[in-house]
């Protein structure tokens, strides 16, 4: 299973550390990647069965090539009031003037995960807003801890950063968030779960226990959340998975962080999968025919939920 070290990782976790996983008969091995589009390679060729990250460019380019790799449930996204993955600016250019708004980001160096990433999609949607193309800026590509090192020595001017490494940026004084994931493109699937074929088609049976067990996990999450932060009933349990599992200790960095969406029933925002792919060929990255109908397989999430029960609040569950 394909990891991208972000708070987004948390019904992977939960579903590891709480024994979800052994409650199915899976043994799971976690490896971590910089971004989700790192892991189509080992996806398409069996080295991986399980990602985590966005439905980038390269996943529907391997599509089109035959790679039956399957997006089949949510990983995260941006309700409004769950922007977990905002703009930073340097501080040094806001307390300067240097940045006032989205216009200002013109001739700025901002980093991302990937090419043909999802984020880029979502800094295209803040660049229009702004007035602005995106050639008008520089991208650098880096994995989200990193973007903290890159802000505090001025190597970018900007990020889109996910968190726990946004808040992280922030505390350090490093950069200030101004403006949200969830306002510059609300409801963006963001990132999702990722099957390699041979797992959907080759081991079905465990691809569907794994799913259960994942959105056992994905719904003790959702018990975790209050507002868009983690103060819900679970909150305090999640934090203590995420400070065991993560290079971050300190669980007041995760009591203060804008929490992702999550759907505790599983099924992702296919047009907003749609929205992402036109940009991606708007700029020349798709090659060959593919569309989001194709990719998208929510087969394993229905089964799961069907033996589940559709996700009620644990207020609600007492």
């Amino acid at each position: 299973m394909g990891i991208v070290e972000a708070s987004s990782d948390i019904g992977f976790l939960i579903a590891d550390h709480k024994g979800y996983f052994r409650d199915e008969g899976i043994d799971v091995t976690i490896t971590p990647f910089d971004s989700g589009a790192r892991m189509i390679a080992p996806l398409g060729v069996g080295q991986l069965d399980v990602g985590g990250g966005s439905a980038s460019a390269g996943l529907y380019n391997a599509v089109a090539r035959g790679i039956a790799i399957k997006i089949v449930a949510d990983k995260a996204s941006t309700p409004p009031g769950y922007g977990f993955q905002p703009l930073l600016v340097r501080t040094d250019l806001v307390e300067s003037g240097r940045y006032t708004s989205l216009g200002d980001l013109k001739g700025m160096t901002i980093a991302g995960s990937a090419p043909g990433s999802a984020s880029t999609s979502t800094l295209n949607e803040a660049l229009k807003q702004g007035g602005l193309t995106y050639s008008d800026v520089e991208r650098v590509f880096l994995g989200f801890p990193q973007h903290v090192v890159a802000l505090q020595n001025a190597a970018v001017d900007a990020a889109l950063t996910t968190e726990p490494s946004a808040t992280r940026a922030v505390q350090s004084g490093a950069a200030v968030r101004v403006m949200g994931d969830d306002e510059i493109y609300p409801n963006h699937q963001l990132a999702v779960v990722l099957y390699a074929e041979d797992f959907a088609t080759g081991r079905p049976e465990v691809a569907r226990r794994f799913m259960r067990a994942y959105l056992r996990a994905v719904r003790d999450y959702n018990d975790a959340l209050e507002d868009g932060r983690l103060a819900g009933p679970r909150a305090d349990e999640v934090i203590t998975i995420l400070t065991q599992s993560t290079a971050i200790k300190d669980p007041d960095v995760f009591r203060a962080i804008h929490a992702q969406g999550c759907n505790p029933n599983g099924r992702v925002n296919q047009l907003s999968l749609e929205q992402d792919l036109e940009f991606y060929r708007s700029e020349n990255l798709i090659e060959g025919s593919v569309e989001v109908a194709e990719v998208v397989d929510h087969s394993f999430v229905d089964w799961a939920v069907n033996e589940l029960g559709p996700y009620a609040p644990s207020s609600a569950r007492r």
